[in-house]
């Protein structure tokens, strides 16, 4: 799987992406990322790719040519065919597990992530080029940086061979439609706090039955936080 990112601050993802399993993830192949600066496709001397609204108003918006102009360099250089073109927008269907999943079952396919960032984006990215918007929220960031990474770090790691242990992945929280259980680990007793005993019991069958009860229970209590 391909992932290319265009944003006015491709600084921002180097850290993310060469640390921990994203790091491993594509030092085996699983994935590869490119990272595209918006500036470089800007059409001025000043590399400028935001500009004023049109009928006033406060903040800057990013300028269709820059972002037109980058994915299809992208889609030309790299000879991609049918690619996903995906925009980091406020408006866009909140990402969620099912959508994740879908996306990483097509490891073939190639992924052009715009980064908005700003105000807001000229209509014509959202009407004409992106195929897709997701959202990771119903809250207001300051650019489109921080859903990129975490649209790639959900896709990544369902990728095979990514996750040592494939149950890792698919037994996560909503895959299930439900929360994931309460999880412990040495010691056996802190500060007088506890394991419970069925984890200890070594009797598979209760602890899986004591794990799915967990689960439903977390699921219940985010509920009654909406």
């Amino acid at each position: 799987m391909n992932f290319h990112i265009i944003s006015a601050f491709p600084g921002v993802f180097e850290n993310f992406l060469n640390e921990s399993i994203i790091k491993r993830a594509s030092q085996i192949g699983a994935f590869r990322y490119y990272l595209h600066d918006l500036r470089d496709y800007s059409t001025d001397k000043h590399k400028t790719v935001d500009d004023y609204a049109f009928g006033g108003g406060p903040g800057m918006i990013l300028k269709p040519e820059p972002i037109f102009y980058a994915v299809e360099d992208i889609i030309s250089r790299f000879e991609i065919d049918d690619p996903r073109i995906i925009l980091t927008s406020a408006m866009g269907r909140i990402l969620d597990q099912t959508y994740v999943n879908e996306v990483a079952s097509n490891v073939s396919c190639t992924l052009i992530i715009i980064c908005g960032h700003y105000k807001g984006i000229d209509e014509r990215v959202r009407q004409y080029l992106a195929t897709e918007e997701i959202s990771i929220g119903n809250y207001i960031l300051t650019g489109g940086e921080l859903p990129a990474l975490i649209l790639v770090d959900s896709i990544v790691r369902l990728l095979p061979g990514v996750l040592g242990d494939f149950d890792s992945a698919t037994s996560d929280s909503f895959q299930s439609d439900l929360l994931d259980c309460a999880y412990y680990t040495r010691p056996q007793n802190f500060r007088d706090l506890t394991v419970p005993d069925i984890l200890l019991s070594g009797h598979h069958e209760k602890i899986k039955k004591w794990r799915h009860k967990s689960s439903i229970e977390n699921t219940g209590r985010q509920n009654l936080k909406k």
